[in-house]
């Protein structure tokens, strides 16, 4: 099967955070189930995210079998996320760029569902001087809310579409953008911002 039950703690895990496979087949002696993984197969995740382009992932050298449910019984992020937009029926997933890792895991759970996976696009990040994303869990400062229009300025900019200094107004902004989006313009690299 796909899945198989495993008895490891996070102690027992080698610093590189890689899984070793120590109860890919059966638990050992003495050990009762903490978790459940997902068991990997031998081939490397090749997947096409359409600002990155086509990419293979070892999973064997970057996780190992991953865990899909956690010892408190609560599913895990990968498995979730997978089941939610199957259930949702989505066919696109468009998200930050800190997630382009996570789309082989995925990709491996929809094809062990027997499901089409979704087109991949991973939007460059934010982020402040030092490299590190902007983010409300990282204790940035909000986006500001006064002038709407400025702030879809700056981000269309940092997608790689900056707007003419003609279109002003939020309705003209949308409209400049939907007009005009191209997704080749989009960079890989994150925009850089002051401030936190």
């Amino acid at each position: 099967g796909h899945a198989f039950p495993c008895g490891c703690t996070r102690r027992d895990l080698p610093t590189s955070g890689i899984y070793p496979g120590t109860c890919r087949n059966g638990l050992p002696p003495g050990r009762s189930a903490r978790s459940i993984r997902f068991r990997i197969g031998d081939q490397p995740e090749r997947f096409v995210d359409r600002i990155h382009g086509a990419r293979s992932v070892d999973l064997t050298q970057e996780c190992g079998d991953f865990v899909i449910c956690r010892g408190d019984g609560l599913i895990a992020y990968q498995l979730a996320v997978v089941v939610d937009d199957l259930a949702a029926g989505i066919t696109e997933v468009v998200r930050g760029a800190d997630l382009l890792d996570s789309s082989a895991r995925q990709q491996a759970l929809y094809r062990a569902l027997g499901a089409e996976p979704p087109q991949w696009v991973h939007l460059p990040l934010v982020v402040d001087r030092s490299g590190a994303k902007l983010s409300k869990s990282g204790g940035s400062d909000p986006v500001s809310t006064r002038s709407p229009a400025t702030t879809l300025r700056l981000l269309l900019t940092a997608l790689g579409h900056p707007p003419p200094s003609a279109a002003r107004s939020l309705d003209a902004l949308w409209a400049w953008a939907i007009a005009n989006w191209d997704l080749a313009r989009v960079p890989r690299e994150p925009f850089e911002v002051e401030g936190r």
